[in-house]
């Protein structure tokens, strides 16, 4: 290989390698994210405050639920910011002490993958549960629509599944390094 291909070649593998950057504004666009999650939260809140006293603990359940679903979302989108961002852009270059979070830095993309798959399956269990109290008679339930409860269920299983496949290929892949 002549000097002048080993220059090309050089030149291109740098840009191939800056080209990571290109993933940095999507990372910014996830941080604006759990901004505005951050709104719905805080108008959940206020909006449900003032009814405290006459809810009932149905509702107050449903409402927690609710919370917790948005907490959920926005976990994810952390775990998928700082993970994604330190495995595939840049190592965060400064030192957050004692304020850092224990699993900052120690994801891989499997974990990565494990971490989402369970937040997406603890989403949707919540929002099946969320479902299922929502129906408090059996006029409602009939009302509610057998149709739409059986697709909850079936995606919800559709997702438990996947999880249990996808730990079980990391885990078959890990033994086989061995």
């Amino acid at each position: 290989m002549s000097k002048d291909e080993r220059t090309i070649e050089a030149r291109f593998e740098r840009s191939l390698f800056a080209s990571r950057w290109l993933m940095a504004p999507m990372y910014l666009g996830l941080a604006v994210a759990l901004g505005m999650l951050t709104v719905i939260f805080l108008k959940e809140l206020i909006y449900y405050i003032p009814q405290v006293i006459v809810m009932s603990a149905d509702k107050m359940i449903l409402v927690a639920l609710t919370l917790i679903d948005l907490t959920l979302a926005a976990n994810l989108l952390l775990i998928v910011m700082f993970s994604g961002y330190e495995s595939f852009v840049s190592k965060f270059d400064f030192d957050a002490g004692a304020d850092k979070p224990g699993w900052m830095g120690k994801v891989d993309f499997g974990g990565l993958k494990m971490k989402l798959i369970a937040s997406i399956v603890a989403i949707s269990g919540i929002h099946l549960l969320k479902r299922f109290m929502e129906i408090s008679d059996l006029d409602s339930a009939t009302s509610f629509g057998e149709t739409e409860m059986y697709w909850l269920v079936v995606i919800h299983l559709t997702f438990v599944i996947s999880g249990v496949l996808m730990a079980l290929m990391d885990y078959l892949q890990a033994r086989s390094y061995k």
